[in-house]
């Protein structure tokens, strides 16, 4: 059993990722699938330990920034005997930026929202709980 963390800005390719390489073996959890929920954070957390204690291989698909958003997630795939990986896309912002531009409506990200994620961004590493550590280049 595995728990995937991806990190990387909005506009990096996390999704596209995601969908070439574990959509078809891994169950796929991002916040944005529940776009007008409350307390997005907290139901990820419930959704992914609900998933990893039923012995299902997940995907997180989210930007991940910093190792605040990761260690739930670490924390909750130890509790569930599962290894846990991140892949890291360390894509260029002005490339991000561009990518966030051509997207229309809901899935255009706010400029500002790009540029906070970037000043919080720090790679992932073993160091902070993780198996392994994919760094995926654009």
């Amino acid at each position: 059993m595995e728990l995937v963390v991806m990190v990387g800005l909005q506009g990096a390719g996390k999704s596209t990722w995601v969908r070439e390489q574990i959509a078809d073996t891994h169950v796929v959890v991002s916040k944005d699938h529940w776009p007008n929920a409350r307390r997005r954070e907290a139901r990820q957390r419930r959704t992914v330990d609900a998933l990893l204690s039923t012995g299902h291989d997940v995907v997180v698909d989210n930007t991940n920034p910093a190792l605040e958003d990761r260690a739930p997630l670490i924390a909750a795939a130890r509790a569930n005997g599962a290894s846990v990986r991140a892949v890291y896309l360390p894509t260029p912002l002005e490339l991000c930026l561009a990518r966030n531009e051509s997207r229309m409506g809901r899935a255009r990200v706010p400029l500002v929202g790009v540029l906070a994620t970037d000043r919080r961004l720090v790679p992932p590493s073993r160091g902070e709980g993780f198996d392994d550590v994919e760094v995926v280049r654009a």
